[in-house]
């Protein structure tokens, strides 16, 4: 029989759910539509750059790159603005997106061509991005009053009550759950996940749909990276520092699996979700922040055991499939 709602999905938002509760029982202004609105649209960076990194988890690897790819976008997609303020938002989009690819790229031909392990190329991409920032901006700041209106207005220009950063998230949420179920891409990148060596005799070249996963997850970095900047109206070398290990995290949590194959979009997202109530609600009740850290990690490592078990079971199924037919 097949479920409608996978059990992760319901795990977490039955965890999302009480967490509410529980915020609401001591401040019953959190749970307002619109804080939660605000709630969604402060964790809207880490939906977009978790469904990438999806992306590049279900095939076997990892970028740890996509802060940076964010920093080093977001930085020069500012000094764009600076130099040429009458630039239309949508070009200066596109810059973003097309920038993000590009370096995205370059994570996905180390790792096809070179064959370089993903997190080693991805570490090492990560403090080259960091130190290109530092080299175009000379280790300045640019604030927001060297930003034109129009550069940090459009992510908070409002749209049927919701922010276009709101609505960015959205869209990715809509373009990858048709992606990975309706789409030869889609179900190429399950299938590498899956079992390479099988993808391989099907006439899916393994090297290149990873390839195109890190070109999506930079892409997604670019754009998140032009978003955040514009949002916050300050660019500078640590932008979104350690946030690649956030982005991680909320794929953990929402079950896409650290060997590949297994999860989904809803998964992703409800992960992201999950990690922005605890960061937004923690506070509210009095409770430490760095509490966060704590409560992300023992999700981290339940949702690790918990894909260790069902891994487990799935391949007692198998033998006893197996079993039966010999």
């Amino acid at each position: 029989m097949t479920r409608f709602i996978p059990v992760r999905e319901s795990i977490l938002a039955a965890a999302i759910g009480v967490l509410l509760v529980l915020v609401a029982s001591r401040f019953p202004a959190f749970v307002a539509p619109t804080n939660l609105a605000n709630v969604f649209n402060d964790t809207a960076p880490l939906i977009i750059l978790a469904l990438g990194q999806m992306v590049v988890i279900l095939t076997r690897c990892i970028d740890l790159s996509v802060a940076a790819n964010l920093a080093l976008t977001g930085m020069a997609v500012a000094m764009i603005n600076v130099a040429l303020p009458g630039l239309p938002i949508p070009v200066i989009v596109a810059i973003a997106i097309s920038m993000g690819a590009v370096l995205g790229a370059i994570n996905g031909a180390l790792v096809w061509k070179l064959d370089i392990p993903p997190i080693v190329v991805t570490l090492g991409t990560m403090t080259i991005f960091r130190g290109i920032i530092f080299l175009i901006s000379d280790g300045k700041w640019v604030n927001s009053h060297e930003m034109s209106p129009s550069f940090t207005a459009f992510p908070r220009t409002v749209l049927l009550g919701l922010p276009v950063l709101s609505w960015a998230a959205i869209l990715c949420i809509l373009i990858f759950g048709i992606m990975m179920s309706r789409t030869a891409l889609g179900r190429s990148i399950f299938a590498v996940g899956g079992n390479p060596h099988a993808a391989v005799y099907t006439g899916i070249n393994v090297g290149k749909t990873q390839f195109y996963a890190f070109v999506i997850s930079g892409a997604l970095a670019g754009l998140t990276g032009y978003l955040w900047v514009s949002r916050f109206a300050v660019a500078y070398v640590d932008i979104a520092g350690g946030f690649e290990l956030e982005v991680v995290a909320a794929c953990v949590i929402g079950g896409i699996s650290i060997a590949g194959g297994i999860g989904t979009v809803g998964g992703a997202v409800m992960g992201a979700i999950f990690l922005g109530v605890v960061k937004k609600a923690l506070p509210v009740v009095n409770i430490s922040p760095f509490w966060q850290l704590a409560i992300s990690g023992s999700a981290i490592l339940i949702a690790v055991a918990f894909n260790a078990r069902s891994g487990r079971k799935k391949g007692r199924i198998i033998l006893k499939s197996a079993e039966v037919t010999s």
